[in-house]
């Protein structure tokens, strides 16, 4: 058993951490410390108490120079269990085969490789615990990381424990673990620890003085107190004098001081095992010769200490292997890596051959550079734009030829944009912009750029740029042109704003000059000339187009669609919104169900969260609370798990027509916070909108207005659509009647335009709300059948309260009743709890009490818990259930253990009859 000097307290957090996880309750810890502190030695410690308990232990180990191979370190850590793969789903498999390059397919998303990885844990550890250890996690290639992260944050019930050992922040990496999971940093040991460290790696005693000075120089250190006595140029002497060097870097320099001490010979084996981070004795063994060396010049070096060759070739620390190569000079360098290149089969790593190659070169090559090119496109059709990025901007760095460095240096800047590495972009498009470049690149960079100052910052002057580009790319690539086009309208939506080339009015007369599409319309092309007539000749005008865009949508196949220009999948959110906004219910469920529909089978972790806001949305506007609760809480788990931005419209939807007064003000403040300049783009928009049917719940109607006033100051389609039934029944109730009227005038003209039931129900219903005569009684009925038919029950619900309560102030207790029992029954059915004490208020006003509900088993559980046993209870099984939310079949089990007692259920059988449809 490792020996580990004053970490008792250390181990029992570990050792804690396998206990939970033996017993089925996973869970996940961040070793954090300097270099040299002691995580290996903790990781060493866990696998080795694992064994004893039983567990399965896999490892897998950054390596600096392995961060521009995408998936290296997962297929590193997964390679072991490979053989367990036809267990899962075939999605699943199929993502894996391609991230790992083990076969051909569609490019996966990060998140459904990284689900296939849960699911093949866990299939590893039905048989026994699994214990994963990931050293040096700040040194793992991007792909893996984020895909690690993912299944951390998914872990529940799976008897698997994660331990990741990760030097301190600050060294350059985009750490993807932070806040991941709970963390032990690693500090100093103790005098009285390091002396016994002391006594038992060196026998002979030190000098009191000289023992101080160790002491004092590695600060608990433990790696230090191992090397730095190594650097005494005498027991009688001292150290080399004083540096300002920092602890691991003073080991480093202990590091390289021993091997430059060694004959030629070794020190060139030890850079060549330095260059190759797969750590293969083989490829070692044959780059040796490459350089002329014999293998004996391999004793030297292991007798040093500082490299142990068997089966692989293992390093004392990581610290040796960056010590040795910042040693050599450059030229040392490159005829290492030319003799790895050499030694590497281009046949069975090409990308690795590849990338030695483009070391070894001084200058420019271009064939070494079209290597990288061919490399980085096999990256990409894993999934890996990160580690394609790498390959492209160091294959520009290479080639001779000015055109093809800047072709290259603009297809490097594509890939670091679609990793999220934006800065980066930047830079290469910069990069690029030096040319020569032709018309058609030069538009793509202008593009590039545009699209970087939408996804940094929305900043106002993305919807311009993005404007630009799209008539910069008019006549040289008609789709990509409207495809910008698209989006600029979409940016000008979302960051709102009336300016030259920002507000959608702007944009979309620019638009009226985009190209006809190159081919067949698509649905996308439908939905931008839809948009391009609603915003330039008005709702009206566009509402038919508007209906043929939306009918394209729904007519359309997007299964296997590739998300590319004009690919129409990537615009169903928009289309969804755009539904709303021509208040199409119709539409606009079965757009948002598809749409998360489809996220799902493609494992899009990284789209489905906004469709599952979109859904949500729909679902409470439907009435439908209790399932707009589950997909808002899944939504908000997926994007936890992910890491991503939260998008809480969904939330603020629901929050705000459930009455939680709190929750949508922290919400509401979220949105609005630093927005005063651009206080009309759509998420802000969403926020008042929110306030405006809270404030209309709880009867704070002044409050109501002005936050339905300021949600209508927006060129987004959808908020302006469906706030102004809420600013006429805020505007009539505070008394404000020209506000009133003015918005029942634009609600009206809407809804003779859109001809839905929901729309012209809703028209009918802000009539009637706003006429002051015995007309009022006819508009509320005809409110109440269309709104039936258009099954927009939430609204539906409403209107039956506030025909009672002019039922009631029109003294007509006995009709007054009868409507507000409807609507109280309603709406304390389906969660609404300020509009139900409203309608209880008005009820109890007519003589009547309103009748209390009977709990419902079901409301005990938690919006996942329930919408987990609402998948059960259609005869889903555990894998198939955990396949649609992301999660573990063990997981889904777990939360069923918890539900049946709830419940007060045995068996998933009765969850059918007792769960509503």
């Amino acid at each position: 058993m490792t020996n580990l000097l004053g970490r008792r307290a250390e181990r029992d957090v570990v050792e804690a951490l396998l206990a939970e996880a033996k017993v089925g309750r996973s869970g996940s810890l961040v070793v954090r410390g300097e270099a040299g502190i002691g995580k290996t030695a903790l990781l060493d410690h866990a696998r080795e108490h694992a064994f004893t308990e039983g567990f399965r232990v896999e490892r897998c180990t950054g390596v600096e120079a392995e961060t521009p191979f995408a998936f290296a370190g997962l297929h590193q850590l997964c390679a072991p269990l490979l053989d367990r793969m036809s267990a899962l789903p075939q999605p699943q498999e199929s993502a894996l085969n391609v991230a790992f390059g083990l076969r051909g397919g569609t490019v996966p998303d990060y998140f459904l490789v990284g689900l296939a990885t849960l699911n093949l844990l866990t299939e590893a550890a039905e048989a026994q615990p699994l214990l994963c250890l990931i050293d040096d996690a700040q040194w793992l290639d991007h792909a893996s990381a984020q895909v690690l992260a993912f299944v951390t944050r998914r872990i529940t019930a799976e008897r698997i424990a994660f331990l990741f050992a990760r030097r301190e922040v600050g060294d350059g990496q985009i750490d993807v673990f932070v806040d991941l999971a709970p963390e032990l940093r690693l500090t100093g040991l103790g005098e009285t620890d390091a002396l016994l460290l002391l006594a038992e790696e060196f026998r002979t005693p030190f000098d009191e003085g000289i023992r101080e000075r160790i002491l004092a120089e590695a600060g608990g250190n433990p790696l230090a107190l191992l090397e730095l006595p190594r650097s005494f140029k005498g027991w009688a002497g001292g150290f080399e004098p004083p540096d300002a060097l920092s602890v691991p870097r003073r080991i480093e320099e202990t590091f390289r001081q021993r091997s430059a001490g060694l004959a030629e010979g070794a020190q060139m084996l030890l850079l060549l095992a330095a260059a190759d981070p797969t750590g293969d004795a083989p490829l070692l063994w044959r780059a040796v010769e490459n350089v002329g060396l014999d293998r004996e010049d391999a004793a030297p070096a292991e007798a040093s200490g500082l490299v142990e060759i068997r089966a692989r070739v293992q390093f004392r620390h990581p610290l040796v292997r960056s010590a040795v190569y910042r040693a050599a000079t450059p030229a040392e360098r490159r005829r290492a890596h030319e003799a790895l290149a050499a030694a590497t089969d281009r046949h069975v790593d090409p990308d690795r051959r590849a990338w030695h190659r483009s070391q070894s070169v001084l200058g420019t090559d271009e064939d070494a550079a079209l290597e990288l090119e061919h490399s980085a496109a096999r990256t990409l059709a894993r999934g890996g734009a990160a580690a394609a990025a790498v390959f492209l901007q160091r294959a520009a760095e290479l080639t001779p030829a000015p055109v093809d460095r800047a072709r290259r240096a603009l297809e490097a800047a594509h890939a670091r944009h679609d990793a999220g590495e934006f800065a980066a972009a930047l830079e290469l498009a910069t990069m690029a912009s030096a040319g020569p470049l032709d018309d058609l690149q030069r538009a793509r960079v202008e593009l590039l750029r545009a699209r970087l100052a939408f996804h940094r910052t929305e900043g106002s002057d993305a919807p311009g740029m993005l404007l630009d580009a799209a008539e910069t790319l008019a006549p040289l690539d008609a789709s990509l042109s409207r495809e910008t086009y698209l989006h600029a309208l979409d940016a000008a939506m979302i960051i709102g704003g009336t300016a030259e080339k920002r507000g959608a009015a702007v944009v979309a007369r620019a638009a009226l000059a985009a190209p006809a599409p190159p081919g067949p319309p698509l649905p996308a092309d439908d939905l931008l000339d839809a948009l391009i007539v609603t915003f330039t000749e008005g709702y009206a005008a566009g509402a038919p187009a508007m209906h043929r865009a939306l009918e394209a949508f729904r007519d359309h196949g997007f299964d296997g669609e590739a998300v590319g220009q004009m690919g129409s999948r990537r615009w169903m959110w928009l289309a969804t919104r755009s539904a709303a906004g021509l208040f199409d219910a119709e539409a606009a469920r079965i757009l948002a169900v598809r749409n998360v529909r489809l996220a799902r089978e493609l494992g899009a972790l990284t789209t489905l969260p906004g469709a599952l806001a979109a859904h949500t949305a729909m679902l409470v506007l439907g009435g439908e609370l209790t399932q707009a609760e589950e997909a808002a809480a899944e939504g908000a788990a997926i994007t936890t798990a992910t890491g991503a931005i939260p998008q809480p419209f969904g939330q603020l939807f629901l929050a705000a027509w459930c009455g939680r007064e709190d929750e949508t003000l922290r919400l509401h403040a979220t949105r609005t916070q630093g927005s005063a300049p651009r206080t009309e783009g759509a998420a802000v928009a969403t926020a008042h909108y929110a306030l405006a049917v809270l404030h209309n719940g709880l009867g704070n109607y002044p409050a109501a207005v002005a936050a339905a006033v300021r949600a209508r100051q927006t060129d987004e389609i959808s908020n302006s659509s469906i706030t102004l039934p809420e600013l006429v029944e805020a505007a009539v109730r505070a008394d404000e009647r020209a506000i009133a009227e003015t918005a029942l005038a634009e609600l009206c003209m809407r809804a003779d335009a859109s001809g839905t039931d929901w729309a012209l129900g809703l028209a009918a219903r802000s009539r009637a709300l706003v006429s002051a005569d015995e007309a009022a009684e006819g508009h509320y009925r005809e409110a109440l059948e269309r709104l039936r038919a258009s099954g927009m029950n939430g609204h539906l619900a409403r209107t039956h309260l506030v025909f009672g309560e002019w039922l009631r102030r029109e003294g007509r207790r006995q009709d007054a009743r009868e409507q507000l029992r409807i609507a109280h029954d309603s709406l304390a059915s389906m969660g609404a709890e300020a509009f139900a004490a409203r309608a209880a208020r008005e009820l109890r006003a007519t003589g009547e009490n309103p009748r209390k509900r009977s709990a419902h088993p079901a409301g005990s559980l938690t919006a996942h818990e329930l919408q987990i046993a609402r998948l059960v209870a259609t005869g889903a099984t555990s894998k198939e259930v955990g396949a649609q939310l992301f999660l573990s079949p063990r997981t889904i089990e777990a939360h069923l253990r918890s539900i049946f007692p709830k419940l007060g259920i045995t068996s998933r059988r009765q969850l059918k009859d007792l769960l509503p449809d």
